[in-house]
């Protein structure tokens, strides 16, 4: 273990990223820094760092045969009381902030996409225990430094707009977009009138997320997530065992964590998969929000207390 711990080598976040807006992209300011440690920026890994490529992406409506049978889709009284009194709120990041599921797309770019999206499907199904998933998939693919480094630069995240605008910027006030309107008319303003906090809480990799958190402005201790190990020469280690993110009933634990820490009153989670709907217990979120614009679980969705495929309704139930 102490070999493991001196010869790792961190992907960290830096704590501030300028942006600009381009032609409907986000563009990151570059700024690697390097430490004792040999700690590197994520967003400063891409040499030549590409629009991050999704802010007017898009998902495709599900057929409304296939949400027909879910009776959950209009929230409760009490569902709407808990949801418009919330003060903090976690979001889950694959396939809720995120368009993809990194992890798959990492081991699609390193060439083991098929046998790695099977197994994560049996993770975020639950019929797996989610440490077990992770260390097989990782073992399908083992991703060299460089090879993540490639990644980032070339397949940066995919998110969309309406999310920006509707929902993780509003809710964390720190800052605004011009065009907001486009996507629904200042519904951000109500979230940030609510004075909720945004927290991001994934089964997936900080490389990959904190170039996310630091473009929406979400601080990096809102952040919980698992982080890949290499070797100093840049051979694939393994990942971090001491994040509680890393193991089943990890997103739990976060939440208690969290709302421990704070002591916030109303506290509301987000997602799509079986590890989501886990931080639903006593000591953890009040509500879970089982989100199925991108991937509809049915086992997850049905025991949801409110299942949405659209941020605005979310924004909407506000008034």
């Amino acid at each position: 273990m102490e070999s493991l711990m001196s010869a790792r080598i961190n992907l960290n976040p830096i704590h501030s990223v300028g942006s600009r807006q381009h032609n409907s992209r986000i563009v990151p300011a570059l700024d690697l820094r390097v430490t004792r440690s040999a700690y590197l920026s994520p967003v400063g890994l891409m040499k030549n760092p590409k629009s991050f490529n999704s802010v007017s992406a898009s998902v495709q409506p599900l057929e409304s045969s296939a949400i027909g049978h879910f009776d959950n889709t209009l929230p409760s009284k009490e569902v709407l009381e808990v949801w418009r009194s919330a003060n903090a709120v976690c979001f889950d990041v694959d396939s809720t902030v995120c368009l993809d599921e990194g992890i798959d797309e990492l081991a699609e770019f390193c060439g083991a996409g098929k046998a790695v999206a099977e197994w994560t499907a049996r993770a975020m199904s639950g019929s797996v225990p989610f440490e077990e998933a992770l260390a097989a998939r990782l073992s399908l693919f083992n991703p060299s430094l460089s090879q993540v480094q490639d990644f980032l630069e070339k397949r940066p995240p995919r998110y969309k707009f309406c999310f920006i605008a509707l929902t993780t910027v509003a809710l964390s006030g720190r800052r605004k977009y011009a065009n907001m309107e486009r996507d629904g008319g200042g519904g951000g303003e109500k979230l940030k009138d609510k004075n909720m906090t945004v927290y991001l809480i994934s089964g997936g990799f900080r490389q990959m997320i904190n170039p996310v958190a630091s473009i929406l402005g979400i601080p990096l201790e809102n952040i919980f997530a698992n982080q890949l190990l290499f070797e100093s020469s840049g051979e694939f280690l393994g990942f971090d065992s001491n994040e509680p993110t890393s193991r089943s009933g990890g997103k739990a634990t976060a939440v208690q964590q969290i709302r421990k820490a704070h002591g916030y009153k109303s506290l509301v989670m987000i997602g799509d998969g079986a590890t989501d709907l886990e931080a639903r217990q006593p000591g953890g979120a009040d509500l879970f929000i089982c989100y199925g614009g991108v991937q509809l679980r049915e086992a997850v969705a049905a025991k949801a207390d409110w299942l949405v495929f659209n941020f605005k309704d979310l924004i909407n139930s506000l008034d």
